[in-house]
């Protein structure tokens, strides 16, 4: 009888605790069939996954307005199952948080706060994944054993300053980045500084009816040699279907060899099509076209899939 109710009282000791907080098992999959063709090459037919990952995340109330919440996320590849990255399982996200009326600071890896405030918030046709992501984007610096503060909202306004430490491998990476949401207009900026190597960067979408249209303008500086990346982007709703247009550009850099995912003065062009399901479910197609200019390095795509988020 002692040991029952020593049981007993464990168990609700631990359900006490339990429902203060909370543990949410997520993720996408997002797999096409693609015809492709790189460069001179043979068109070929693949299976072809798009930034599928599973991921944790949870929290707890520590009250007072206090909260404490982590995050991990595991990418894989939807075509073969296989892990993204070889040397670590929680290869995205890996990261645990503090957060209040402050608002919040973090400690670990996750992505640059100045790439979700451009790049990504004006890539509605597929969240800037697969084959049809921005090529011509210029990324800064890793993305791990990073301490990084977010402001609160502050009338539509929210910021997040991030350090990478370097640890002595690689020099420390500054990333800032702020976005403001107010109605239908939505305005991003973004910088990161690694060493002598930095970007600028500034994002503004509006929302009229069903058509939504946004842009970037990116200023790139890779050891003294600069280049300018911009995107346009369109989309039109109507009922469950969106039409989709992309369309970006980079000017020339002297110094071609050590640019971002090796395009010098390059256009990327995507036209595509989303059938909404449900709001977690999407069928879709797509044409992506990045052409270089100056090396051949030329790649286009014709592709059909489905998206499911959990």
């Amino acid at each position: 009888m002692k040991k029952i109710a020593l049981v007993a009282a464990l168990a609700a000791v631990s359900a006490s605790a339990f429902a203060q907080s909370s543990v949410t098992l997520w993720g996408r999959m997002n797999t096409t069939v693609e015809s492709q063709k790189f460069g001179t090459g043979d068109r070929k037919v693949v299976v072809q996954n798009n930034s599928s990952r599973i991921g944790l995340k949870g929290a707890e109330d520590l009250g007072g307005g206090l909260k404490a919440s982590f995050a991990l996320e595991h990418g894989l590849n939807s075509d073969t199952g296989a892990q993204t990255s070889p040397g670590a399982f929680w290869n995205r996200e890996a990261q645990v948080q503090l957060s209040g009326s402050f608002g919040a600071v973090r400690l670990g890896q996750w992505t640059h706060g100045s790439y979700f405030a451009v790049a990504d918030y004006i890539s509605m046709h597929n969240h800037d994944t697969g084959t049809s992501s921005d090529a011509l984007l210029s990324y800064i610096g890793g993305n791990a054993n990073k301490v990084g503060y977010f402001t609160p909202n502050i009338d539509g306004f929210v910021g997040e300053i991030t350090m990478g430490a370097g640890e002595g491998a690689a020099p420390r990476v500054l990333d800032l980045s702020g976005n403001y949401d107010q109605g239908p207009l939505h305005l991003g900026a973004g910088f990161t500084k690694q060493g002598s190597n930095k970007q600028y960067a500034g994002r503004a979408l509006y929302e009229l009816g069903e058509f939504t249209v946004g842009a970037y303008l990116q200023r790139e500086d890779m050891d003294g040699n600069t280049r300018n990346i911009w995107r346009l982007a369109g989309m039109y709703t109507m009922g469950a279907s969106e039409f989709h247009v992309n369309l970006g550009s980079t000017s020339k850099s002297s110094d071609f060899d050590t640019l971002h995912k090796g395009t010098n003065k390059a256009t990327q062009l995507t036209l595509g099509y989303n059938y909404n399901l449900s709001k977690r479910t999407k069928v879709y197609g797509f044409f992506t076209k990045v052409d270089s200019k100056t090396n051949g390095d030329d790649f286009n795509s014709l592709a059909a899939g489905i998206r499911h988020n959990f």
